[in-house]
């Protein structure tokens, strides 16, 4: 069971839950039985890679492009809201980056959530040519990404003008269909990516530091990455409570129903909202469907994270 109210966590609010699914080595039939499958046991959301190689395994497996993936199932699924966790804004401008949104958007009649980082991965930026920043030039990059995003979505016409980006009138025409925008959740596990999330930010991402993942080298616990986040809500005006939290893990919790609980109780009492786990393999099937079937809808009947 969910325990109480802890001093950090959001009250009132409606828990979600997720499948990470990656696509990485898997052929297009595969991926779309998968989101069909996580929709069908009545998950909240499902989610891509936006990665050009495997990054979990060797480099040579395939992995299909995660956004034009992403439009084709959301033409096959009617109920689960969808996204790529998250896309790399090393790879697109911000302006095609929102078309390309705003597309999904229309296709899954406003069940998108639309992800954003700063990119990390160098081999596979090394591979294909495109450029990787120093760290902080990143995330300058991303801020200004984040902030044109914002202005194209809340108004008519555009004009931005920054160090990497600019806009000279533009219009994002068709506006999405989520109004009154598409929830933008930003992945942040340091500072100063934590007050842009502050600002910007509908949804929060963020996990334990893993190596080889966007959080090796991280040092910020979760509940301290939760605290810094509030503390720079508070330094802009926001209330922290407007942002959903949510973090996901290997499919290690998914080995039992107990650790399963244990995940979402653990970080329930921090703060998080949502909780998304990697598609458990085969073997454990059995106890993704038990979560699904018992414990979700347990949880879900508890009404909100209080």
């Amino acid at each position: 069971m969910i325990a109480g109210k802890q001093p950090h966590m959001i009250a009132g609010v409606t828990p979600r839950f997720g499948l990470f699914m990656s696509q990485a080595n898997k052929p297009w039939a595969r991926v779309l039985d998968e989101f069909v499958m996580a929709e069908e046991l009545g998950f909240d959301h499902a989610w891509l890679v936006d990665h050009l190689i495997d990054t979990d395994g060797p480099p040579e497996n395939g992995c299909l492009e995660g956004w034009t993936l992403l439009s084709a199932i959301a033409a096959r699924t009617t109920r689960i809201r969808l996204g790529v966790l998250v896309s790399s804004n090393t790879f697109r401008h911000p302006a095609l980056l929102l078309k390309e949104a705003v597309t999904v958007d229309h296709i899954s009649d406003g069940r998108l959530i639309l992800g954003i980082g700063t990119g990390w991965n160098e081999d596979e930026h090394r591979r294909y040519g495109i450029d990787l920043p120093e760290p902080r030039e990143r995330v300058d990059r991303f801020e200004e990404a984040i902030q044109a995003i914002s202005l194209l979505m809340s108004r008519e016409r555009t004009t931005f003008t920054g160090r990497f980006f600019r806009l000279d009138d533009a219009r994002l025409e068709p506006p999405p269909v989520q109004r009154p925008r598409i929830p933008i959740l930003i992945a942040a596990h340091r500072p100063r990516m934590l007050r842009i999330a502050a600002r910007y930010a509908d949804q929060w991402d963020t996990f334990a530091a893993i190596p080889g993942t966007a959080t090796a080298g991280v040092e910020a616990e979760l509940g301290e990455r939760i605290g810094q986040l509030d503390a720079a809500c508070r330094e802009v005006g926001r209330d922290p409570a407007e942002i959903r939290r949510s973090t996901w893990a290997k499919n290690e919790v998914l080995r039992s129903v107990d650790a399963y609980r244990e995940f979402v109780g653990r970080h329930a009492r921090l703060g998080f909202t949502d909780f998304t786990t990697v598609l458990p393999a085969a073997e454990d099937e059995a106890v993704l469907r038990s979560v699904a079937q018992d414990v979700i809808p347990e949880i879900r009947a508890r009404g909100a994270l209080d």
